[in-house]
C-alpha cells in the first residue's frame, strides 16, 4: 500500500456559537496516500470545503487529530502549521487567487518566495512549472490577458511549482468548459500518477470520476461512502503541450 502522506483520525469540526453552532465534520477518518487521485463529493453544505481546509491546515479541528507527514498539526503553533502549508501543501481553488499586476510566472513565483527561492533559480522553476500545465508561452502574460481556462492552470502551476506531497483542489474544474475541464483533470492526474503526490479533489465533476483512485462522499459532515477504483490511466503527460495539443489527443 502506498505511503499514508495525510491521516485523519476521529475529526470533529464545530462552527459558530449559539443559534448558528454548526456541527460541520462528524468523527471523520480519512487517510491519503501518495500516488493516488481521491475524490470528495457530496451536496452543498455537507463538509467538504470545511474537511479540505482543515486537512490543508487552514482550519483547527475541534476535536480528533490531523497527522502531515508525520507530525501532528495539533502540536505544531502557527508558525509550525504555515510551516506545514509551505513545505508539504499545495492549494487550488475554484477563484484563481491571481494578483493583476503579476505576470503569470510571477505569480507562480509567489510560492517560491514564501520559501526564500529567489533570483534566477526561482525564474527557472516558475517557467518549468508553466511548462507543466502548458503555458510556456504565456509566462509573461497577465491574468487579465488568459482565458479562465488558462488563469486556473496558472495557479495549479503555483501550486506545483514547490513539489508539494500534497495537492489540495477545491471545486476546480467548476467554472470551466470541457476542454478546459479536461486540461486541468490531466495535470491533477499527472501529479498523482506520475509524480507520485497525493492530491484530494473536492469536486461535484462527473468527468473526473473515472481517473480517481478512491471516491468519498460526505454528507452532513459523516463519510458516507468510501469507493476504491481502479482509475483510467490517462496517456502520459509530462510536459504538457498547450490547450490545441490536449484537444488533439481526444
Amino acid at each position: 500500500m502506498s505511503e499514508v502522506i495525510i491521516e485523519a483520525r476521529d475529526v470533529a469540526m464545530t462552527l459558530g456559537s449559539g443559534a448558528r453552532r454548526v456541527q460541520a465534520l462528524r468523527g471523520i477518518d480519512l487517510a491519503l496516500r501518495r500516488g493516488e487521485l481521491t475524490l470528495l463529493m457530496g451536496p452543498s453544505g455537507s463538509g467538504k470545503t470545511t474537511l479540505l481546509l482543515v486537512l490543508g491546515c487552514m482550519l483547527t479541528p475541534t476535536a480528533g487529530t490531523v497527522t502531515i507527514s508525520g507530525t501532528i498539526t495539533a502540536e505544531a503553533d502557527k508558525e509550525g502549521l504555515a510551516k506545514i502549508r509551505r513545505d508539504h501543501i499545495g492549494f487550488v481553488f475554484q477563484s484563481y487567487h491571481l494578483f493583476p499586476t503579476l505576470t503569470a510566472a510571477q505569480n507562480v513565483q509567489l510560492a517560491l518566495d514564501i520559501r526564500h527561492e529567489r533570483g534566477k533559480r526561482a525564474r527557472q522553476h516558475a517557467r518549468e512549472a508553466l511548462e507543466r500545465v502548458g503555458l510556456a508561452h504565456k509566462v509573461n502574460t497577465r491574468p487579465g490577458e488568459l482565458s479562465g481556462g488558462e488563469q486556473q492552470r496558472v495557479a495549479i502551476a503555483r501550486a506545483i511549482v514547490t513539489n508539494p506531497a500534497v495537492v489540495l483542489a477545491d471545486e476546480p474544474t467548476a467554472a470551466l468548459d470541457g476542454d478546459n475541464g479536461r486540461a486541468i483533470l490531466k495535470i491533477l492526474a499527472d501529479s498523482a500518477h506520475e509524480r507520485g503526490q497525493a492530491v484530494l479533489v473536492v469536486t461535484h465533476d462527473p468527468r473526473i470520476v473515472p481517473f480517481a483512485d478512491r471516491i468519498i462522499h460526505i454528507e452532513d459532515g459523516l463519510l458516507v461512502d468510501q469507493t476504491e477504483a481502479e482509475p483510467t490511466r490517462l496517456p502520459k503527460i509530462a510536459p504538457f503541450g498547450p490547450i490545441s495539443a490536449l484537444r488533439s489527443e481526444s
